[in-house]
C-alpha cells in the first residue's frame, strides 16, 4: 500500500481529482494519509475534511524564518511517513533538505509540456499567458519528479491539450486542468502505487 501526502496552497481542484479517483477505484493500492497546506484559508483543506482526510496547516507566517518553516513542514510530513508526496498546486519552493529526504518520492504537476514554459516564474496563469504569447498550437501538463531545480526533475507523464483560436489565459488554464491535470495526477499516483501494471 502506497501511503501518500498531498501538499496544496489553494482551491484544491487537483486534490479533488485525486479524491474522485480514489472514490471511483481509479487509484488502487494507495492511501491518502494527510493534506498539508501553507495557507490556512485554502479551500483544499475543506475538500479533505469532507473526505475524512487529516489536514495540517504549516504557514510560513507562523515561523521566524524560512528555515524554521521548512523544518516544521518536514516534521509534519514525517508524522505520516509517506511513501510519496504529491504537490498539487503547492506554491512553495521545496527545500533541498526535503528533496534529499524524499529522493524520487516527490511529484509535481506543471501546466505545460516541460521543457516549455517552466522554471522560475512560470506558475498559474503566467504559464498560459506565455504559451499564448508564443503562439503554440499544443500545450498540456506534465507530472515530474521534484529535484533540486525548478521543474527540472525526471518526467513521469505528459498529456497534450490543443490551443484553440480565441483562447484567453483563463480559458486555456481551465482546458489544461480539465483535459490534462485532473487526468494525469491521479494516473501518476496509480502508476507509482502499482508499478507492475
Amino acid at each position: 500500500m502506497l501511503k501518500f501526502a498531498v501538499l496544496v496552497s489553494g482551491g484544491g481542484t487537483n486534490l479533488q481529482a485525486i479524491l474522485d479517483a480514489l472514490d471511483a477505484g481509479k487509484i488502487t493500492n494507495a492511501s491518502l494519509e494527510v493534506v498539508i497546506s501553507n495557507n490556512p484559508k485554502a479551500y483544499a483543506l475543506e475538500r479533505a475534511k469532507k473526505h475524512g482526510i487529516p489536514t495540517r496547516v504549516v504557514s510560513p507566517k507562523d515561523f521566524a524564518d524560512r528555515e524554521d518553516f521548512h523544518d516544521a513542514l518536514l516534521a509534519a510530513l514525517e508524522e505520516y511517513q509517506p511513501d510519496l508526496i504529491v504537490l498539487a498546486g503547492f506554491l512553495v519552493v521545496i527545500p533541498q533538505k526535503m528533496v534529499e529526504r524524499y529522493p524520487n518520492r516527490i511529484i509535481n504537476i506543471h501546466p505545460s509540456l516541460i521543457p516549455s514554459f517552466c522554471g522560475t516564474g512560470y506558475y498559474g496563469l503566467k504559464v498560459h499567458e506565455a504559451a499564448l504569447a508564443r503562439g503554440v498550437k499544443i500545450t498540456g501538463a506534465t507530472v515530474h519528479f521534484v529535484d533540486a531545480g525548478t521543474d527540472t526533475g525526471p518526467i513521469l507523464m505528459q498529456k497534450a491539450v490543443e490551443v484553440k483560436e480565441g483562447d484567453t489565459p483563463e480559458i486555456l488554464q481551465r482546458r489544461v486542468m480539465e483535459e490534462a491535470e485532473w487526468v494525469l495526477l491521479p494516473a501518476a499516483i496509480q502508476k507509482l502505487a502499482n508499478p507492475e501494471q
